[in-house]
């Protein structure tokens, strides 16, 4: 199954418009991923040019600090701050990122069903393949290793930003690596 860029774009701009999102798509070029999503951080340009959301692109913050929101940390800090999830979980921590608190009860405010809205996350996915890898800086640990309880009430993350809560979704491919970033500063 493949996805077009028009559909690609659309469940973006739907799902995360409304949220504080970095969501953008960079091209795999190393063996450690990480140093892909360095440059992700710092706005490489998507290899298929398909427009993501930056709501920080044109802050003055980015002159001094190209990576801003981000804050500039060497691989092992980034690796370190996050964990492998599986699929199911990924698909779930999408819809938790479309506003602030990362959380399902975010669904609320959508028109659509939440069936409707997990199409759209699927149509996201899509993109990165069936052997992709995701891994997320959120810890809502499930009953099984690699995977994320949305139905807890406790949650921790490790902010990777300048602001006081930062979450998101990492997907890794053969080929791209795609990030999936909500900011919030309470």
């Amino acid at each position: 199954m493949s996805v077009d860029q028009t559909s690609w774009e659309a469940a973006v701009r739907h799902l995360y418009e409304d949220a504080y999102p970095y969501d953008a798509t960079g091209p795999r070029r190393h063996k450690n991923w990480v140093l892909d999503v360095l440059a992700l951080m710092a706005r490489s340009p998507d290899p298929r040019g398909w427009t993501g959301l930056d709501d920080a692109a044109q802050n003055p913050e980015r002159e001094a600090s190209p990576t801003y929101p981000f804050v500039a940390h060497p691989p092992e800090y980034i690796a370190s701050r996050l964990q492998e999830i599986d699929r199911d979980s990924a698909e779930n921590l999408l819809l938790a990122l479309t506003d602030d608190g990362c959380t399902l009860s975010n669904l609320s405010r959508f028109a659509e069903s939440e069936a409707e809205l997990r199409a759209m996350v699927r149509t996201i996915l899509t993109r990165y393949g069936n052997s992709t890898r995701f891994h997320t800086n959120v810890n809502k640990p499930g009953h099984e290793i690699g995977t994320l309880d949305f139905t807890s009430s406790g949650w921790a993350y490790s902010p990777l930003s300048v602001y006081s809560e930062d979450y998101g979704l990492i997907a890794v491919s053969d080929t791209e690596v795609g990030m999936f970033w909500s900011f919030a500063a309470y």
